[in-house]
C-alpha cells in the first residue's frame, strides 16, 4: 500500500493517475475541509482524512502501509496557509508515525536550494523537513526539484492568468538574472516511480531540473508568445514587487501570486543539465514545447471537453462495478 500526502495538489493528481495504472493500491491522505478533495475522477483510492497536525490519526492513516510519497506543503496556499505547521511540524509528525507503523520507505518532494538556514521561508522550511527525514528511522529517498510545470500548475498558469488581466504592462522584479530549470510534470512522476522500483535511492537526496535554462523574464516572454497575450514588461525593484504581492494577497484570498511564490525566483534553482537522464534514464521535455495547455479554447470546445469527460468517466465507473 502507497500513502500519498498532498494527493489533491496539481502533482499528486498526477501522480495518483499514473500510479493506478500501475494497478498498486493507493491511499490518499486528505487534511479535513469542507471541500470536497479534488482526487482524479475514475481512480480507485482509498483515502484517509487526516491531519498531518494528529500524530495518533496518522497511525491509523498508515496502516498496511509500506511506501509513503509525501507531497504535502502549505506553500500554494498562500498566507491562509503555514509552513510551521504543514510543512516542518506536519512532516516531523509523520516520520514519527511512520517509524512506529514501520514504513519502508518515504519519497519526499522538495526544492533545489532547500536549507534550513535559507532567508526564504520556502526554502528553509523545506530544508528543515529534510532534517526531520534524515534524523528519523524510515529509509528516505528525497528528490529536489526545480519548477515544475504542467496543467493545473500554480506557476505557468497563474503567470497567464495575470497576463490576461492586465493592460497593456507587467511587472517583473528587476535585475533579476536568477535561473531555473523548468520541469514537466509528467517527468518528475516517472521519477518519482523509478526511485519506489530502484533500491539504489535508498538514503539519497537527487537534485532534477529540465533541459533548459531560463530566467523569469525569458519565462514570461514564452508565455505571452504562446497566450498571444503581449505586455511591457517593467522592472520593478524585487522589495517593491514583495510588497505589492503582500498587499494585493491580504486583500485578495484568490490573488495567483503569493510572497512564497516570489522565494521560487530569488536564487538559482539548478542542476547538472544531464541529472535525469544520467539517473533516471529520461530525457526531460523542453519547455517551450509543453505549454499549449495556457491556450484558451473557444466556449464550444471546452464544452465539448467536459462532455467527452465525463461520458468516459461514467463509462470506466460503470465497467469497474460490472467487475466487482
Amino acid at each position: 500500500m502507497i500513502l500519498i500526502t498532498g494527493a489533491t495538489g496539481f502533482i499528486g493528481r498526477t501522480l495518483v493517475r499514473q500510479l493506478s495504472t500501475i494497478g498498486l493500491p493507493l491511499r490518499a491522505l486528505i487534511r479535513p475541509s469542507p471541500r470536497t478533495p479534488r482526487l482524479p475522477k475514475g481512480v480507485a483510492v482509498e483515502v484517509a482524512v487526516v491531519s498531518l497536525a494528529d500524530v495518533r490519526g496518522l497511525r491509523a492513516a498508515l496502516r498496511d502501509v509500506d511506501t509513503i510519497i509525501h507531497l504535502a506543503s502549505a506553500e500554494n496556499q498562500g498566507s491562509r496557509g503555514s509552513l510551521l505547521t504543514a510543512d516542518i511540524q506536519g512532516t516531523e509528525n509523520l516520520i514519527e508515525a511512520a517509524s512506529d507503523a514501520g514504513v519502508d520507505r518515504i519519497v519526499y518532494l522538495s526544492h533545489i536550494g532547500a536549507a534550513p538556514a535559507s532567508g526564504y521561508p520556502a526554502f528553509r522550511a523545506k530544508g528543515m523537513a529534510e532534517e526531520h527525514i534524515r534524523r528519523g528511522k524510515v529509509p528516505y529517498t528525497i528528490l529536489r526539484t526545480s519548477l515544475v510545470y504542467g496543467p493545473e500548475d500554480h506557476f505557468t498558469n497563474n503567470l497567464a492568468r495575470l497576463l490576461r488581466s492586465s493592460v497593456g504592462i507587467f511587472p517583473i522584479p528587476s535585475g533579476g538574472r536568477t535561473v531555473v530549470q523548468p520541469v514537466w510534470v509528467e517527468d518528475l512522476v516517472t521519477c518519482i516511480l523509478w526511485s519506489l522500483q530502484n533500491d539504489e535511492t535508498i538514503n539519497k537526496v537527487y537534485e532534477l531540473g529540465g533541459s533548459e535554462f531560463f530566467t523569469l523574464q525569458q519565462i514570461v516572454e514564452t508565455i505571452m508568445e504562446v497566450t498571444h497575450r503581449n505586455r511591457t514588461l517593467v522592472p520593478l525593484s524585487p522589495i517593491a514587487l514583495r510588497a505589492i504581492t503582500v498587499f494585493l494577497e491580504g486583500i485578495s484570498p484568490n490573488f495567483p501570486i503569493s510572497s512564497f511564490w516570489l522565494d521560487y525566483f530569488a536564487v538559482n534553482r539548478t542542476c547538472a543539465v544531464d541529472s535525469m537522464p544520467r539517473i533516471f534514464g529520461l530525457m526531460p521535455a523542453r519547455f517551450t514545447y509543453r505549454l499549449d495547455y495556457l491556450i484558451v479554447k473557444p466556449w464550444y470546445q471546452r464544452l465539448w471537453i467536459r462532455i467527452r469527460t465525463g461520458v468516459t468517466t461514467l463509462i470506466q465507473t460503470i465497467r469497474s462495478a460490472r467487475t466487482r
